[in-house]
């Protein structure tokens, strides 16, 4: 069996984010790291292997700029067996539709019979990317997993909802994308790291992917930064400091 686990690089979730003239996201002066979410598909990606006989193995696929080889290393030191990264200038600004175009192309050429996401990245919080792919492909889509079993040709999840629990199965190739509850992702050993530099990276243009340069359908154009955080209301209690408690929440609707 051969799976992919689709990742991306993305700026520190805990770094001050702002958009640019261009409507497009700044990147440059943030530290850039592998999107949290994508190390719980890597892991389930990594614990379908070992618990099946060997010959199976994980691919991560990423686009993004050169600096995402930094990401796609730490998959690798994951234990990760190889990536494909498909850097191109004419991707620069791709929106999702665009985006899933392009990985979908990848996919079809390496020939997977699987492909695991994370729930959404955590720059643009979109989580369309799964379904996207999935539609572009043609391939039936499992969303929202905390548990992944196969059998056979059939992959089975476990997701639950506000109802219950649901459990649902479809035929193998699939899409399937995985919640942070699944798998505790591993740390990258030393050993990992260092098997890491010598594990091949392929890399893709368009062109290597029978594409031509798209342009995006969506655009942002206007942003507005998150007002600062007003002061909260101090209530001195000079013995009626209940009732005014009572009236704050009222007027609140609270109670």
């Amino acid at each position: 069996m051969k799976i992919a686990v689709l990742i991306k690089q993305v700026p520190d979730s805990w770094a001050e984010k702002k958009m640019g003239s261009d409507g497009l996201l700044d990147r440059a002066g943030v530290d850039a790291v592998l999107n949290d979410n994508d190390e719980y598909a890597i892991e389930t990606a990594l614990q379908l292997v070992e618990a099946r006989a060997a010959g199976d193995t994980v691919t991560a696929i990423s686009m993004g700029p050169e600096r995402t080889t930094d990401a796609i290393r730490k998959a690798l030191s994951m234990g990760v067996d190889g990536a494909v990264h498909i850097c191109d200038d004419a991707l620069a600004g791709s929106d999702a539709l665009a985006t899933s175009k392009v990985l979908a192309a990848a996919i079809s050429q390496g020939e997977f019979d699987l492909v695991l996401c994370g729930m959404e990245a955590t720059d643009s919080r979109m989580g369309v990317i799964p379904a996207m792919v999935s539609e572009r492909l043609d391939w039936p889509q499992l969303t929202f997993a905390s548990e992944v079993v196969i059998q056979d040709s059939t992959i089975h999840i476990t997701r639950s909802t506000e109802s219950g629990v649901d459990r649902m199965n479809a035929q193998l190739p699939a899409v399937v994308s995985v919640v942070e509850k699944i798998f505790e992702p591993r740390y990258p050993s030393f050993k990992g790291i260092m098997a890491a530099k010598k594990k091949e990276i392929a890399m893709k243009s368009l062109s290597d992917l029978g594409l031509t340069p798209m342009d995006a359908w969506t655009k942002v154009l206007t942003s507005t930064p998150k007002p600062p955080k007003a002061a909260g209301v101090k209530i001195v209690d000079d013995g009626s400091g209940g009732e005014k408690l009572v009236a704050f929440l009222k007027e609140r609707k609270l109670i």
